[in-house]
């Protein structure tokens, strides 16, 4: 109903993000962007988004703006900015930065056509981005990350059935379309208390071999964490991939912060915090009354963390603000 309002928010948090790097600003008009994206009828005023929680006076004009205007000068500002379109651009590409994108414009690096020709000033990962770009671009269909994950999940029960494994993200939240994978992997044996550094690479490096028909490039690889690049067949686009090993008494804290959103996350915190609790994605805590954390609380389920804080359990579908 108010999908206008979101693009133009979502367009200026863009900018926000990449060329001013105000990320205060930045999280303002992504906020407004999902609450308004959710409400169930149109926006008529800007004294009506007002009421909305995450959207103050400053948005609220500039939605009065684009509704006597049909569009704001800001963006027509940013639109007319030849610098802010380039850095824009490049920040499109998997890899490069908000920096490293000024930086390659300040050389007069501004357009893709500019970076084939320059790939000497770029590193491994920024390499990938810019071969990929076009596939990175496009969104992926649910029903192809539903392959993906089945062809993983069989690799990966083949190999051992005692992994746990989850794809998060928009995925999870039953979004029908994903800008990558973001895959959560545990296993009984990987704990807080193993040698987790040297137990996290072997068992990492083991999957990602196994997976080989899948992965196509490796961005990085560490002891928890792999970035790369899969394809489900060579007809396929090529999607970026990530996958995270976690200790299984932290899997379920993980699960609810990489599966999002990011607002909903938010406000799950602060709710945790009024109830005497420090939630994140590692651990739920409960805050004695020195104001320190104690021990982690042992989890066995997301809902699990719901009840503890008393937070009415929301389905990974009803997380979508």
């Amino acid at each position: 109903m108010n999908a206008d309002f979101c693009e133009f928010l979502t367009e200026l948090a863009e900018y926000e993000k990449n060329v001013s790097r105000n990320i205060h600003k930045y999280n303002a008009y992504k906020k407004a962007a999902s609450v308004l994206s959710i409400h169930s009828r149109r926006i008529k005023s800007g004294d009506e988004a007002k009421k909305l929680k995450g959207v103050g006076k400053k948005i609220a004009a500039k939605i009065d703006e684009f509704l006597q205007t049909g569009k704001l000068k800001k963006l027509e500002n940013i639109h007319n900015d030849e610098k802010a379109q380039a850095i824009q651009l490049l920040t499109r590409v998997s890899g490069i930065g908000p920096v490293k994108a000024a930086e390659l414009v300040t050389n007069g690096i501004k357009t893709i056509e500019d970076l084939e020709n320059n790939k000497n000033k770029l590193n491994h990962n920024q390499l990938i981005g810019l071969k990929y770009f076009e596939d990175f671009e496009k969104k992926i269909p649910r029903a192809e990350i539903e392959e993906i994950e089945t062809k993983i999940r069989r690799i990966i029960v083949d190999l051992d059935s005692d992994y746990d494994i989850t794809i998060c993200g928009s995925y999870r939240r039953g979004k029908l379309e994903s800008g990558d994978i973001d895959m959560l992997i545990t296993h009984p044996t990987f704990k807080m208390t193993s040698d987790k550094k040297k137990h996290g690479e072997q068992m990492l490096k083991k999957l990602v071999a196994a997976l080989n028909e899948i992965v196509t490039d490796t961005l990085s690889i560490g002891d928890t964490k792999f970035m790369g690049v899969c394809r489900l067949s060579p007809g396929h686009a090529a999607r970026r991939l990530d996958i995270r090993l976690i200790p299984c008494e932290q899997y379920h804290c993980a699960r609810l912060y990489f599966t999002g959103s990011d607002v909903f996350n938010k406000e799950m915190r602060a709710h945790a915090l009024e109830k005497g609790f420090t939630l994140n994605e590692y651990t739920l805590r409960h805050i004695g009354v020195t104001g320190v954390p104690g021990e982690p609380i042992p989890i066995s389920s997301e809902e699990d963390i719901f009840d503890y804080i008393d937070y009415p359990f929301k389905t990974p579908e009803e997380r979508n603000i």
